[in-house]
């Protein structure tokens, strides 16, 4: 497997040889697996390290839910929950950090206090210029595929073919992207499990994940199945804290099919699973050359 560098603010991630894990750090109220756990900047900053202590290669912060049915949070109060954060974590740890928003001028905040990586929900459909900001700051950027806003995405009516719809509604990010000076090896993909997806095209789209990977071959591909509804529906209804088994079965599948990148609650679980999907994908590729 060819090693190749995905280019953030201040370094270079290498990615192919081996799955990266991000940690997923929520400091909001709402989101649906863990909010209101780590609204505590005290909080947050140790949880922070310990998933960093279990394995997590990036931190990815978010000050606004993007569960469905959730409504935005103002530019103040998501950068009141964020700020303080990265502050202390650039502070007493050099594992790069990603911030989840949806706003330039957030954007432009989280990069000035030290993060290197912006991960759009909305692959620029809500706000193209914070594709200016991560140009202008050389930062990862993270195109994320959905459907409507996180209020309305669940209410949707399914599109016919969901990957045709991901790699078309990626192709026009990415040329937004580039068109405003995102270099393009600073830039990763994600197709959004979940985003305005049913339960059965999220399955797909993850059986399918070879395409996408092909599709896109010079870009990191990044996946989020952890805790999500898609999980409980095949567990018969298990409630989010009883998915651990499920996401772990997903991040394992997906790895096999091409992801990149891991995006996970459950760090210490992941990076065990990934360790063994790895040795069998290597195995797999030397005997296929």
């Amino acid at each position: 497997m060819p090693i190749r560098e995905w280019k953030l603010a201040r370094r270079s991630l290498p990615y192919g040889q081996r799955t990266l894990v991000m940690g997923v750090l929520n400091i909001t109220p709402d989101s649906f697996s863990d909010g209101g756990q780590f609204l505590s900047p005290d909080r947050a900053v140790e949880r922070a390290l310990q998933m960093i202590a279990e394995g997590a290669e990036i931190i990815d912060i978010g000050g606004e839910s993007t569960r469905p049915g959730s409504d935005f949070v103002t530019e103040a109060e998501e950068l009141h929950r964020v700020l303080p954060v990265i502050k202390n974590l650039t502070a007493r740890t050099s594992v790069p950090i990603s911030v989840d928003t949806t706003k330039a001028s957030v954007a432009h905040a989280v990069l000035e206090s030290g993060a290197e990586i912006i991960n759009d929900i909305s692959a620029l459909r809500f706000d193209p210029a914070i594709a200016d900001e991560v140009a202008n700051a050389r930062a990862g950027l993270v195109l994320m595929h959905s459907r409507g806003t996180p209020k309305t995405m669940q209410q949707l009516p399914a599109v016919e073919d969901v990957m045709m719809e991901v790699i078309n509604g990626l192709r026009e990010s990415i040329a937004v992207a580039e068109e405003r000076g995102v270099a393009p090896d600073s830039i990763a993909i994600d197709p959004g499990i979940g985003f305005g997806k049913t339960a059965d095209q999220n399955v797909d789209l993850i059986a399918k994940l070879d395409q996408l990977a092909n599709t896109f071959a010079n870009f990191p591909l990044l996946i989020g199945t952890s805790r999500k509804s898609f999980i409980g529906k095949l567990l018969d209804g298990a409630p989010v804290d009883q998915r651990l088994y499920g996401t772990i079965a997903s991040i394992t599948a997906s790895v096999l099919k091409g992801a990149h990148i891991v995006r996970v609650h459950d760090v210490s679980a992941a990076v065990e699973a990934i360790k063994v999907a790895d040795a069998v994908k290597r195995t797999w590729v030397l005997k296929m050359c």
